[in-house]
């Protein structure tokens, strides 16, 4: 309703202007007119002369003047062949080397004697002890083991093969056989160790807790490299390859800024938010231009940059396309104060420009500042002339004092909206709907038949 009375204020505010053949119209505002020139009421632009609705002009072609041009501050530049630059700004997170992460599980049932590493954030070497479990599993195995160890050449060579076997399964090392194969003294308890260097990065048991065969105990990370993990959205693969530079910056090491390569593009993309993984691999610490080393942190967020260039290819200014919501357009100047639309196909978006795939040629000049607004006079333009269909009438006469009436109407309409009055508005809505029957059913301009002292739709 209120799309409704803004067409009913608009068919009752311009019937006299029309009447006198010369309009003056805001650049900015359209709906904003008058018999003589002056300001806009609304943004304080001078008006500027608008061509008589039946006036003719060249087809597909749009005419100003040179105030006009002035006024609305057209500007153009040169569809070339150049260079396509594009700056990628993205998003991502520190993490840790996915392929040096371990999971530390338990190999044997039994209880947790002792946490050598009991929290968070520890570093530990490689073989380093992590925890000592109590497990008499382990002590009828290491028994059986000395048996056949015992009974040496004895017994069947293969069964104290089995026996060492059976060790080694249950999470003994080679240094553990061999000290026990020298001390010959079954032990109830084995210790767990790590299986390289890293940092401890999850905790999952207390001294004193009983543990099942393949329970989680600790989580081991390498933070020697790090990665940097960022989202790539489906419009930003066509910019992005393997071995492209990443800058890196992130708050935890303000001022440096981390040059890496990109490692990996993740084929597979996400099904709910369209993006897939890329990464870069990153040395951590890392040594500033002056030497001083800096430790990445895990999961802390960071940023990262991509310049991209490209070959020279036929481009113009991002600002000079248009989209009605039916293609993309650019308005070329064919002379003086002439701007003629043009559909065109667009490729790849750069910072500032966008490659042209059809629709332009090389030394074309098109309008880069104040497209819109020719856009809009070539529309008014457009509805001026369009032709009547056939299932429309030719002319729709409007009395002038209906039209007087439809004005008040609709003045009295909109205020009541303004002051939340909605029962007063009810009472004009009938008066609305009449009103609205006067109105054409298709899109145009209003002229002034002075024969008939009444409005005429064309």
């Amino acid at each position: 309703m209120p799309r409704l009375i803004f067409k009913l204020l608009l068919l009752a505010v311009t019937y006299s202007l029309f009447a006198a053949g010369a309009i003056y119209r805001c650049p900015m505002h359209p709906w904003i007119t008058s018999e003589q020139p002056g300001k806009c009421t609304v943004c304080g632009m001078a008006l500027v002369a608008a061509a008589a609705p039946n006036a003719a002009a060249p087809t597909g072609v749009i005419a100003l003047s040179p105030n006009t041009i002035t006024t609305i501050g057209i500007e153009t530049a040169l569809v070339t062949l150049q260079p396509l630059e594009r700056t990628l700004r993205v998003n991502g997170r520190i993490e840790d080397d996915d392929t040096r992460h371990r999971i530390v599980a338990a190999r044997v049932p039994g209880r947790v004697e002792k946490l050598h590493i009991n929290y968070i954030g520890a570093e530990v070497a490689a073989q380093a002890p992590l925890i000592t479990l109590y497990s008499p599993e382990v002590l009828s195995a290491q028994r059986i083991f000395v048996e056949r160890l015992r009974i040496g050449s004895a017994g069947p060579a293969t069964e104290l093969a089995l026996a060492r076997e059976r060790l080694l399964e249950l999470g003994l090392t080679a240094e553990d056989v061999v000290a026990l194969t020298q001390s010959q003294q079954p032990s109830a308890t084995i210790i767990v160790r790590a299986p390289f260097n890293g940092t401890v990065v999850a905790k999952s048991v207390y001294e004193g807790q009983y543990v099942s065969v393949s329970d989680r105990l600790l989580e081991l990370a390498d933070f020697s490299k790090m990665w940097f993990v960022f989202d790539a959205y489906e419009q930003d693969l066509p910019w992005l390859r393997v071995g492209q530079s990443l800058e890196i910056t992130t708050r935890a090491v303000p001022g440096e800024v981390i040059h890496a390569p990109i490692d990996f593009i993740d084929p597979n993309f996400d099904a709910i938010t369209r993006t897939t993984k890329v990464r870069a691999v990153l040395p951590n610490p890392h040594y500033s231009t002056g030497g001083e080393p800096h430790r990445l942190p895990h999961r802390v967020v960071a940023e990262g940059r991509v310049l991209v260039p490209s070959p020279a290819m036929l481009a113009a200014p991002r600002s000079a396309i248009l989209d009605r919501g039916t293609g993309p357009i650019a308005y070329v100047e064919r002379s003086s104060g002439q701007y003629e639309p043009h559909t065109v196909k667009l490729g790849r978006r750069g910072d500032t420009l966008v490659e042209i795939l059809s629709g332009l040629s090389a030394g074309d000049r098109v309008v880069t500042h104040g497209a819109l607004l020719v856009d809009a006079q070539a529309q008014l333009a457009h509805e001026a002339t369009s032709p009547t269909t056939p299932s429309s009438p030719a002319t729709v006469t409007v009395p002038l004092a209906a039209l007087r009436a439809l004005a008040e109407t609709v003045v009295e309409a909109t205020a009541a909206l303004a002051n939340d009055d909605f029962a007063s508005y009810q009472k004009r809505f009938p008066s609305l709907l009449a009103a609205a029957q006067l109105l054409p059913r298709r899109r145009g301009l209003l002229h002034v038949d002075a024969r008939h002292a009444g409005f005429h739709h064309r």
